[in-house]
């Protein structure tokens, strides 16, 4: 193989492989994947969480969530959804509830 051949197979790979990261930067939305709370951790924190919303349904959970350690969201009656953010000992640190989404509309 010749040196130009050479440089030429060099430079055809070097943008395969700059093209390929690309896509999967791009295909990840560049969004942090979110860990969801298993085990005896997600029973405990369910719990915590739905005495403190006073029920509903456990919809979503999150481990080392940037409010607290877990984030359990609770679908309210109504269809409102509350985010209840807790410490590492399932101690309730804070809430918040959001609108309730109005089916076909997305903002």
């Amino acid at each position: 193989m010749t040196r130009k051949s050479k440089w030429i197979v060099g430079a055809v790979i070097s943008v395969a492989l700059v093209g390929a990261g690309t896509g999967v930067a791009a295909a990840s939305g560049g969004e942090e994947k979110e860990t969801p709370i298993t085990g005896s951790a997600l029973e405990k924190a369910s719990a915590a969480a739905l005495k403190h919303t006073g029920g509903g349904k456990v919809t979503e959970t999150e481990v080392g969530d940037e409010e607290g350690y877990y984030e359990v969201e609770v679908t309210l009656k109504g269809g409102k959804q509350e985010d209840v953010h807790l410490n590492k000992h399932f101690k309730v640190t804070g809430s918040k509830v959001e609108k309730a989404e109005k089916a076909g509309h997305k903002d």
